[in-house]
């Protein structure tokens, strides 16, 4: 009897042995066929600041992957701009610091040099740039454009691989097209809203009491704190700026205002190199609008002549005295190369199209007669 038992006590032994084994091959190929299935399980444990693609699961539809994928890619691009005044106390001679406003911001190229609405930082006297990750940066102004409400900063972050947004079309848009806005609303960082092209064409007025035309109208969600953020088409390309709201209660109506990308992508250049929109000029002084309202006038009439300048050279007439002491009207601007002028507006626009150097038609009405000069643009 004992013969027999033990033998069957080293056969149940290794049966025992061979379930064990079995049984925990079979979980750890359960667990790293769960873990490939669930990517994005991954991603959750890892650092925020270093952007994650998302595969496809049964926890995601194909749009919500490709929405969540666009956010992770342009996220660490986007900034929040925060700015400052200084202050010194009179008693004490003591500087500080007062909060003024904040807004967003994205990255132009790897040299360091953000991108943002010229209200954002307007009347601030320092900036502060962070990141995704809240990496802070001072920023420094390079160029601002109140005309059309756009201003570059500058960081120094050497130690930082800086990701620049992708430019894309805005002149082949589509209302019903998808977008998306990424910014800082009310100071919440990182905030993606999204919504359509609702409509183009749109003008606002700028800052700088200059019409801005081709405005994207969107309803994507846009509030306070969203100015200067990137406005991405679903390939998650720069379309716009997000620069305003159509609101009576300063808050999000259902309407809002992208300045188009190809505004920004010549707008921008001349900030980095000039400081300034570098724009063509004529060399005049012109009158006020209430002037030509009063006297009826369409067009732009010529108030003084600068010495020297294009409009002298071409033989434009400014406004002057008589002997007598009546007003003789000078030259009055009626349309560039035949496209009519009936406003400084639609004149800063025109300019807009051309560069130093270029030489133009002029139409004008000397007299109440019309008439038409050659001249070349000079610059700024």
């Amino acid at each position: 009897m004992k013969n027999i038992i033990k033998p069957i006590f080293w056969i149940l032994l290794l049966l025992s042995g061979f379930f064990i084994g079995t049984s925990w091959q079979n979980k750890k190929e359960l667990t790293e066929k769960s873990t490939n299935q669930h990517p994005a399980m991954l991603a959750s444990n890892q650092s925020p600041a270093t952007p994650q693609t998302v595969d496809k699961d049964d926890r995601f539809t194909d749009h919500e992957v490709a929405t969540i994928n666009l956010f992770e890619r342009a996220a660490p691009s986007v900034v929040f701009i925060t700015t400052s005044n200084v202050r010194r106390d009179y008693w004490s001679r003591n500087v500080s610091e007062i909060p003024r406003g904040s807004g967003s911001g994205f990255v132009w190229d790897k040299t360091g040099h953000i991108i943002t609405n010229y209200h954002v930082i307007q009347g601030a006297d320092k900036a502060t740039v962070t990141f995704a990750d809240q990496t802070t940066y001072p920023a420094t102004l390079v160029g601002a454009a109140p005309e059309k409400d756009l201003a570059v900063l500058r960081i120094e972050a050497e130690n930082m691989e800086l990701q620049p947004i992708p430019v894309g079309a805005s002149d082949n848009l589509r209302v019903g097209q998808s977008v998306f806005a990424i910014g800082n609303p009310f100071g919440l960082d990182q905030t993606l809203t999204t919504g359509i092209i609702s409509a183009l064409g749109r003008e606002i007025e700028s800052v700088g009491k200059v019409p801005i035309r081709d405005v994207i109208q969107t309803d994507a969600a846009i509030n306070p704190g969203n100015s200067g953020g990137p406005l991405l088409d679903s390939q998650g390309k720069l379309i716009g700026v997000n620069t305003a709201i159509y609101s009576p209660s300063g808050a999000y109506a259902g309407v809002g205002f992208s300045i188009p990308s190809h505004v920004v992508d010549w707008v921008v250049p001349d900030l980095i190199k000039y400081g300034k929109i570098n724009r063509p000029t004529l060399g005049v002084e012109l009158a006020s609008p209430q002037v030509m309202r009063r006297m009826g006038m369409e067009g732009i009439l010529i108030y003084d002549v600068f010495s020297g300048g294009p409009a002298e050279k071409a033989g434009l007439q400014p406004t002057r005295w008589n002997r007598q002491g009546s007003i003789v009207l000078g030259d009055v601007i009626t349309a560039i190369n035949g496209e009519k002028v009936t406003n400084r507006g639609e004149l800063i626009l025109i300019l807009e199209k051309y560069k130093p150097g270029d030489r133009v038609r002029v139409s004008i009405t000397r007299d109440y007669e019309p008439a038409e000069v050659e001249l070349t643009f000079g610059g700024e």
